[in-house]
């Protein structure tokens, strides 16, 4: 079988286009991203990638921080002719001057170019310097009109050699004494249900036993409140998956994590999971001692 021919990625274009976001977008669809490469450091790279096994999908940022540098690129990309182990592709990124002065003036930052202090001067400065990158380009993505989503989107659609991860759920109870769990997107808190810690018979066990559970779950104040948040949560889920959000983590807190926040946790899990692909975690089963 052939084995698949190296990808590189040349990432430039005008400052404030979205470079940034390129760059993390590429990193998430499994490319080593290197920032701010000197042009002259290319074939350096070049060489590097046809020798080594480490570095199968490359994307390389060149800003133009150091004008300089902006003026070897063009002459280093042409010399990197595609052979039997690279193929080699120039992504640039546009956008309208319109655009470029309304995100620097909310970011309050200045254009590279603009030592005069005028955005205007050093944007068309800069275009006049990136021109013939932008007719080089295998790819031209003009971002004036994309929101940050949008600009995703079309970079996943562009550059993934996978398909979009399936959506997961990850339902997880946990114990407020020992903190809430740092990766939690939504945190709900069970400690206002009757507890069945107060009572002997229950208390050395957990919301996974029958015994727990529905002394919990029958409770009609337990009713009341999960059907609310079983509703909450369909109402909500749709949402994260518009977005395109791949992993939601729902935890569901009480005193110790054991008895209540498991027995929701249990329940939410199993009824989201009628709709969705769901897990469940119980962080702090195995730390109760009588």
């Amino acid at each position: 079988m052939e084995k698949q021919k190296k990808q590189l990625l040349i990432i430039t274009g005008m400052s404030g286009a979205g470079k940034t976001v390129a760059s993390h977008v590429l990193e998430d669809i499994g490319y080593f991203v290197v920032d701010n490469l000197p042009p002259k450091l290319l074939t350096s790279f070049w060489d590097l990638m046809i020798t080594s096994d480490e570095f199968d999908r490359v994307a390389i940022v060149i800003d133009l921080r150091v004008k300089d540098f902006y003026k070897d690129l063009l002459d280093e990309v042409n010399s990197l002719e595609d052979n039997s182990h690279i193929y080699a592709n120039l992504l640039f990124l546009d956008c309208n001057n319109e655009t470029l002065v309304a995100r620097y003036k909310e970011s309050r930052r200045l254009p590279p170019l603009a030592t005069n202090g005028r955005l205007l001067d050093g944007i068309e400065e800069e275009r006049a310097i990136v021109s013939p990158l932008k007719n080089r380009a295998n790819y031209l993505v003009d971002t004036s009109d994309l929101s940050t989503k949008e600009l995703k989107a079309k970079l996943i659609k562009l550059f993934s050699d996978h398909e979009k991860k399936p959506f997961t759920i990850e339902v997880m109870s946990f114990g407020f004494k020992y903190g809430i769990p740092i990766d939690a997107d939504i945190v709900m808190d069970v400690r206002f249900l009757p507890n069945p810690f107060y009572l002997p018979e229950l208390r050395p066990f957990t919301g996974l036993d029958r015994r727990v559970f529905d002394y919990v779950m029958e409770k009609p104040e337990t009713e009341e409140f999960y059907q609310k948040l079983l509703a909450l949560m369909k109402t909500a889920i749709p949402g994260y998956v518009k977005e395109g959000k791949e992993k939601l983590t729902i935890a569901i807190g009480c005193t110790g994590g054991q008895h209540r926040s498991v027995s929701i946790a249990q329940q939410l899990a199993r009824d989201l999971s009628k709709d969705y692909s769901v897990g469940v975690t119980h962080r702090e089963i195995g730390r109760y001692r009588k």
